[in-house]
């Protein structure tokens, strides 16, 4: 099954934009998920299982790096085309 999610992350800091470029880094790596992000927000798609771990995992680590961050997530449970 396919899953389709939407990331915005909001590092609680000053200095914002490295928290949110090492996330996203992180999540690239990971060549079997399309990776598309924007302005607003990175969108990712992959095997639903894969998608939540590679979320968790992104986040529990740009976490114990960076400090305290809000991620807000929406999960599409289908594959959606994702255009840059």
């Amino acid at each position: 099954m396919k899953l389709t999610a939407e990331l915005s992350l909001y590092p609680v800091q000053d200095d914002y934009i490295p928290v949110i470029q090492s996330f996203i880094d992180s999540v690239r790596e990971h060549d079997d998920l399309q990776v598309v992000t924007n302005a607003m927000s990175t969108q990712i798609c992959g095997d639903y299982d894969r998608v939540f771990a590679v979320v968790s995992a992104a986040l529990a680590s740009s976490t114990r790096q960076f400090g305290k961050q809000v991620l807000v997530v929406k999960f599409i449970p289908w594959e959606l085309k994702l255009t840059p």
